[in-house]
């Protein structure tokens, strides 16, 4: 299934590797620029399911490039990011044919919650669905269920939430240290005696195919490969 596609402009550097690390981390594919000329540019050089847009932006701000993308394609949402607040500034965005606002410093997850509100309005296959083909098995993470010819398994939330990181990062080496941060919430012994329970447990739900396979990669994290 194609992931959904994000047009990032943001001229934080640090802010801006932060936000593209953990959204592609959720299997979205997310395109970075640090001005607005650049993100214009890029917007208009190949399509988008929705547009992150900093306020503040060199050579365009964030304001003109909202404008801008209005008036080539009148439906992709565009949220802003912001360090203001004021009443003026909002509604200034709105003006512009923004969607919404979201105002510095904020979490991913709201972040990501409100990108699937947006893409589920739009009709985007990722938000609405969440299903994941694993060879002949079909992962359905909204649900928690993984079919297969051999009938339909329910799994827990936090078996689905790191199949889903798997499958987001299928064929990539995914390090320790990271997966436990992104589904723990932290990384130490105890977590990680953790993680290993429940990849033993998803490489049994995983072997009705004998494609799929969760590897080892020494000294470094885990792979999920599938041989086709």
């Amino acid at each position: 299934m194609a992931r959904a596609k994000i047009l990032l402009v943001e001229d934080d550097v640090n802010l801006g590797f932060v936000v593209k690390d953990n959204l592609e981390m959720e299997g979205f594919a997310v395109t970075h620029y640090d001005d607005g000329e650049k993100g214009w540019e890029g917007f208009a050089a190949a399509p988008f399911d929705l547009c992150i847009l900093d306020v503040m932006l060199p050579r365009k701000d964030g304001f003109e490039l909202a404008r801008a993308i209005r008036q080539r394609n009148e439906a992709v949402p565009i949220l802003f990011l912001t360090a203001k607040a004021m009443k003026e500034d909002r509604i200034a965005g709105f003006k512009t044919g923004a969607d919404d606002y979201l105002t510095k410093p904020f979490s991913i997850e709201e972040l990501v919650l409100r990108i699937e509100v947006f893409l589920r309005r739009s009709g985007h296959g990722q938000a609405a669905g969440h299903l994941y083909p694993l060879g002949d098995l079909v992962f359905d993470y909204q649900n928690l269920l993984l079919r297969g010819k051999g009938g339909t398994l329910g799994i827990t939330q936090r078996e689905a939430d790191l199949l889903r990181l798997f499958c987001t990062h299928c064929d990539q080496v995914l390090r320790r240290e990271d997966i436990l941060r992104r589904i723990w919430g932290e990384d130490d012994y105890f977590m990680g005696r953790s993680l290993d329970v429940f990849i033993s447990r998803l490489r049994k739900y995983l072997r009705e195919d004998p494609r799929i396979e969760i590897q080892n990669v020494h000294g470094v994290g885990f792979r999920l490969a599938v041989n086709r």
